[in-house]
């Protein structure tokens, strides 16, 4: 297989923080490849590295040393404005916890890449619209976070993740703070984008179930793959 369909490029990351004299190793020398429209799976015990990598992968969070390439582009070598930029236009994210701006509605919400990017109110209301109904959640877009389920906000999260069209969706852990129903809800849902959408679906995650529902995973262990 040629390098042509390579959207992320991962090569010799490593991150390490200094701990008083001592130095501690997160990531040791990881390599990757995640192609267009690929869904995988990071998976490891608490510790391993995974969400510590998604945010480098996600450009997030910048490695100690190593390379990382977004379709050949050497995105490490962007300023922090320049990454910005970059990573609200061609970057969608989930978490666990929602992060929802509580002073606003779903739809507000949802508008905010939008907003950020430069977008009329008008094309990103349409924008935001657009997702919140394929969500099932138009009706509740007037909704302040505080008015919502778990799911809903979850929902809502995914889709202000979405709302600038990201060629890579991260989610870490999208589904630790749901119960049962609601996450099997949620895991569907995810699948749902990546065919409708035809992204790249990166997650992070402890449910075995849910990881073999991936045609790859990654499993981590002290910074490096087992």
């Amino acid at each position: 297989m040629n390098n042509a369909n390579v959207l992320l490029k991962a090569v010799d990351i490593h991150k390490s923080y200094n701990q008083g004299s001592d130095q501690l190793e997160i990531l040791r020398g990881i390599n990757m490849e995640i192609r267009e429209g690929e869904a995988l799976a990071l998976l490891g015990a608490s510790g391993a590295g995974k969400s510590t990598l998604l945010q480098i992968l996600g450009t997030l969070d910048r490695p100690t040393r190593g390379e990382l390439y977004c379709e050949g582009r050497d995105v490490l070598a962007m300023s922090d404005d320049e990454l910005s930029r970059f990573r609200n236009a061609e970057m969608g994210f989930v978490f666990q916890f929602h992060h929802l701006l509580s002073e606003f509605t779903a739809l507000e919400n949802v508008m905010i890449p939008c907003r950020v990017g430069g977008e009329s109110v008008k094309m990103a209301r349409e924008k935001a619209m657009h997702l919140l109904y394929f969500m099932g959640l138009a009706d509740r877009h007037h909704h302040y976070p505080q008015q919502l389920s778990g799911g809903e906000l979850q929902r809502v999260a995914i889709a202000r993740a979405l709302v600038r069209h990201p060629k890579v969706l991260f989610a870490d852990e999208p589904t630790g703070n749901l119960d049962s129903h609601t996450s099997a809800k949620i895991q569907d849902l995810f699948f749902k984008l990546k065919e409708e959408m035809k992204l790249a679906l990166v997650i992070v995650t402890h449910d075995l179930t849910f990881a073999t529902r991936f045609p790859k995973v990654y499993r981590m262990k002290d910074g490096q793959w087992v």
